[in-house]
């Protein structure tokens, strides 16, 4: 059973509440500003919650004790009470509009001392955002909020991207952004805002916090491997796991689960004890049939963790490791007849290869496999040719079996 709450005791937990928020932006205290933002992780009953839905006239004790905050501090309210209310839809709305406030204000001010409560503003505003598209599809309503609060951040952006101390903050939001636009689905956003932190000279990099450089990295990363530009996307994933927060497994772990991928197209394989100890499992077999060459195990990994590798976004990444199973194949015989016939060893017959596939459950003719290896010839995974008579697949004497180089296969 709910306690009674006076409404004079409701007027003043929410006097003390405004009071706090209007000495946090007097006193320039931009950690407690922040910290008197934070919507959506405060639990649904706290006590400025319960006293907001005893005083319903709550917006106008705001506008009338602080007019110079009029704009921000009635909406703020709102947000809070919709929010403790679970009508998240509402709660974004009103949030947008005291961010907006906010955002003026922020900008008039010289010095970045509110960047820490700019930074909450951001976060809180994806949050709601999310939170209220769930429950606008629940509904059967068309989920808007992400892709407004999108919108919203890109003002943000703007008024960060500036010469000044200010902008010290841009990358933080940069990461905001990404977040929504990788849920969104609607990642080619991405490219705009990463151009204004590479190219602009407002910007050097080394001079963000670490944790952005680190969130920055894990995205920009991310994109390089839906493009295939593993190299690159090798680069960027391999500095957000060098720079992260050693103690932070989930975030190691979601490093890796796009690294270990970029890693095996460019020819290195984790350790097993690797896998294990960040739960990522799933490549094991995988590992596994690269370092014996064995296509069945890679087919039925695939298939068994195709849901998850999916939504993962690294499938079809994995699916062309085949012409690198093949390869591992063909030099394991390579291996074996240069034992049995030194002289014979860089001319392989099609036919031995048939059989290998065969005993490895693929059934497949000469004509295929010809396919097969001229492609891996094409791709430069092997270096050789065909006698077309003899059916014979003659490698290089000097390096058939070139080093990988990270280009899509």
């Amino acid at each position: 059973m709910a306690t009674y709450l006076s409404m004079g005791e409701a007027h003043r937990r929410i006097a003390d509440y405004l009071s706090r928020l209007d000495d946090a932006i007097s006193q320039s205290d931009g950690a407690d500003l922040a910290s008197l933002l934070a919507i959506s992780s405060a639990p649904a009953s706290t006590p400025l919650t319960d006293a907001l839905g005893a005083f319903p006239d709550f917006p106008h004790l705001a506008s009338d004790r602080y007019p110079h905050l009029s704009d921000f501090l009635p909406p703020l309210l709102r947000a809070i009470h919709s929010h403790s209310l679970r009508r998240f839809g509402d709660a974004y709305s009103s949030f947008e509009k005291a961010a907006s406030a906010f955002l003026q204000e922020f900008r008039n001010w010289e010095t970045p001392w509110a960047m820490e409560a700019m930074h909450m503003v951001a976060l809180e505003i994806r949050l709601l955002a999310e939170k209220a598209d769930r429950e606008l599809a629940m509904s059967g309503k068309n989920p808007e909020k992400l892709q407004a609060a999108g919108s919203f951040l890109m003002k943000v952006f703007g008024a960060l991207a500036v010469k000044g101390p200010k902008r010290i903050g841009a990358l933080y939001v940069t990461c905001q952004l990404f977040k929504i636009y990788f849920r969104l689905g609607t990642v080619n956003l991405c490219r705009s805002v990463i151009r204004s932190i590479e190219t602009a000279r407002n910007f050097d990099f080394e001079d963000f916090p670490v944790k952005d450089k680190v969130t920055y990295m894990y995205y920009t990363g991310r994109l390089e491997v839906f493009n295939e530009n593993f190299l690159v996307a090798d680069q960027k994933l391999t500095y957000a796991l060098m720079h992260c927060n050693p103690q932070s497994e989930l975030n190691l772990r979601k490093i890796l689960k796009f690294l270990i991928p970029v890693k095996l197209s460019i020819g290195v394989l984790p350790m097993r004890t690797l896998l294990e100890k960040y739960n990522l499992l799933e490549y094991a077999d995988i590992v596994t049939s690269l370092r014996r060459g064995d296509l069945r195990l890679l087919k039925q990994a695939l298939d068994r963790h195709e849901d998850q590798l999916l939504k993962c976004g690294v499938y079809l990444v994995l699916e062309k490791l085949e012409l690198q199973v093949y390869r591992r194949l063909l030099k394991k015989i390579h291996i074996i007849q240069r034992q049995k016939e030194p002289a014979k060893a860089h001319q392989i017959k099609l036919e031995v290869l048939v059989k290998t596939l065969k005993w490895l459950g693929i059934t497949m003719d000469v004509d295929e496999v010809e396919c097969i290896m001229a492609c891996l010839i094409y791709k430069n995974l092997i270096k050789g040719y065909f006698a077309h008579k003899s059916k014979v697949l003659v490698l290089s004497k000097q390096d058939p079996f070139p080093k990988l180089t990270g280009k899509p296969v």
